[in-house]
C-alpha cells in the first residue's frame, strides 16, 4: 500500500465484488477501511469462488486486504448507536449494496448526510442506485452484458455461443471486467470528493455502476461505434474480420521459441527502424505516407512478417524492440506466463506476500507506483469481526459492552 491516503477513514457496507474492490483500492492508497458487517453471516464472499483456507476464498483475500472488520446489528438500538459512533469518526462511506438497502435500516444517505455533512457517500452498484433498472440484483457479467461485452448468437447444439462483436475497434470487452472496470472510477471519485471537502468543507454523494465503467473503459470502441455513421474519412482506421483487426502491421505474430509478439508498427517511422533492424531495406518503402497505415488488404505482406518473426525468440524480439526504437510486445496466453516475463515482474503489480494467518498469497497491487513507497499489503482481508473488539474499544466501549454488541464474549 502507499500512504497517500493516510489518515483518511472508511467504513464499507457491501457483500461480494463491487463495494469489495473499490474498498480495496482505498486501503491499497493507505487509508483506514473497516467493513461493517452483520453479526453471523457476514459478507459470504469468504465462502464461495473455492476457498484457500476455511472461510477464506481467493476473491475474498484479494478484495478485502487490508481491511479490519467489525460486526454491529444495525437492526437494535445499541448496533445503531455504535454505527452512528463510529460514522462520526469516517470521511467516506461505500454502499455496495442494492439501492435502498440501507435507507430500509434507517443509515442511507440521507441519513448520514443530515448527522455528517461532510460525508463522501459512494454508493456502488452493478446497474446503479438511480433508473428502471435500480431495484434489480446484479452479479459481475451481467454489468457487461448490458455493455454489450458478451455478443451471443444460437450455436447448431441450441446453446447460445459467442458471436462475433458487431462493434468496432476492440469492441465492449476491452472496457474489462465489470466489478473491476467500476470500482476504479468509484475510487477516482472518491479521491476527487476527498479534495473537494479539503477545500470547501461539503461532503458528496456518489452513484457508480459497474455498467458505466465497462462503457467508460471502452470508450475507443464505444465512441466510434455511436458515432459511425458520422465518419466521412475512413481511410485510417484498421480494417477488421471476425471483430479481430486483420492489417499486417498491426498484427499477432508467432516468434521462433513458439510464443506470440504483438507488432503494432504503423507508423512509418517504427516501420522503417524494424525494417532496417532487420536487414529488410526492400520493405521499407511498402509503408503508405501519411500519420498511420494498418497494412489493410495485406495478406502478403502478413504471411512474409510470420516467417520473418519466426526468425528470433520472444526475447530476442524484445531486446531489437528496445534498442532500434520499435512499436511491439509479447502477447501471452495466461497471467501465469506473463508473470514469469522479468518486466511485468519488476513492476510489482503482481505481488506475493506472507502472513502467519494464511501463509503465502499472490496479490493484484496497484496499477500506480508511488515513489519510495512499494507495495505491500497491510494486513491480510479480515474473519467476520475480526476486530470489534478492537475498533468499539477505539469509541471508548468496555469489554462488557463490546460483548454485549458483539453477541459473544470471543469477538
Amino acid at each position: 500500500m502507499s500512504d497517500l491516503l493516510a489518515g483518511i477513514r472508511v467504513l464499507e457496507s457491501a457483500m461480494l465484488l463491487n463495494g469489495d474492490t473499490l474498498g480495496g483500492h482505498l486501503a491499497d492508497l493507505g487509508a483506514d477501511v473497516i467493513k461493517v458487517e452483520a453479526p453471523g453471516r457476514g459478507d459470504y464472499l469468504r465462502y464461495i469462488l473455492g476457498q484457500v483456507a476455511p472461510g477464506r476464498s481467493p476473491a475474498h483475500l484479494q478484495a478485502n486486504r487490508g481491511k479490519r472488520s467489525v460486526t454491529l446489528d444495525l437492526r437494535t438500538p445499541e448496533g445503531l448507536e455504535a454505527f452512528w459512533k463510529l460514522h462520526q469518526t469516517a470521511d467516506v462511506f461505500i454502499d455496495g449494496n442494492r439501492a435502498g438497502a440501507l435507507d430500509a435500516l434507517g443509515v442511507g444517505y440521507d441519513a448520514q448526510q443530515t448527522r455528517k455533512p461532510d460525508i463522501v457517500y459512494c454508493q456502488y452498484t452493478g446497474y446503479g442506485s438511480e433508473g428502471p433498472y435500480a431495484a434489480i440484483a446484479t452479479h459481475g457479467r451481467m454489468m457487461d452484458a448490458l455493455a454489450a461485452a458478451f455478443p451471443r448468437e444460437m450455436g447448431p447444439d441450441g446453446f447460445m455461443a459467442p458471436a462475433p462483436s458487431r462493434d468496432p475497434m476492440a469492441g465492449m470487452a476491452s472496457g474489462g471486467e465489470g466489478t473491476a472496470a467500476g470500482a476504479i472510477h468509484a475510487a477516482f471519485h472518491v479521491a476527487a470528493a476527498l479534495v473537494q471537502r479539503e477545500r470547501t468543507g461539503q461532503g458528496a454523494h456518489i452513484d457508480v455502476a459497474g455498467f458505466d465503467g465497462v462503457v467508460a473503459q471502452a470508450w475507443t470502441t464505444a465512441t466510434y461505434a455511436l458515432n459511425q455513421h458520422r465518419l466521412t474519412d475512413t481511410s485510417t482506421l484498421p480494417a477488421m474480420q471476425d471483430g479481430e483487426m486483420s492489417g499486417a502491421r498491426y498484427q499477432f505474430y508467432e516468434t521462433g521459441d513458439g510464443q506470440v509478439v504483438l507488432f503494432c508498427c504503423i507508423e512509418p517511422k517504427f516501420w522503417r527502424n524494424f525494417c532496417r533492424a532487420i536487414g529488410r531495406d526492400d520493405l521499407v518503402d511498402t509503408i503508405a505516407d501519411g500519420h498511420v497505415d494498418f497494412g489493410n488488404d495485406g495478406d502478403e505482406l502478413r504471411h512474409e512478417l510470420q516467417k520473418i518473426f519466426h526468425e528470433r525468440t520472444l526475447t530476442e524480439w524484445m531486446a531489437l524492440a528496445a534498442e532500434h526504437d520499435m512499436a511491439l510486445g509479447p502477447a501471452y496466453r495466461s497471467i501465469t506466463e506473463a508473470a514469469a516475463d522479468p518486466h511485468v515482474s519488476g513492476r510489482g503489480v503482481i505481488h506475493t506476500q506472507e502472513f502467519p494467518e494464511i501463509g503465502e498469497f499472490t496479490y493484484i497491487g496497484e496499477a500506480g507506483r508511488v515513489a519510495g513507497q512499494p507495495y505491500t499489503v497491510q494486513r491480510p482481508a479480515p474473519d467476520l469481526g475480526q476486530h470489534t473488539r478492537e475498533i468499539l474499544a477505539e469509541l471508548g466501549y468496555s469489554d462488557g459492552e463490546v460483548d454485549h454488541l458483539a453477541g459473544t464474549s470471543n469477538s
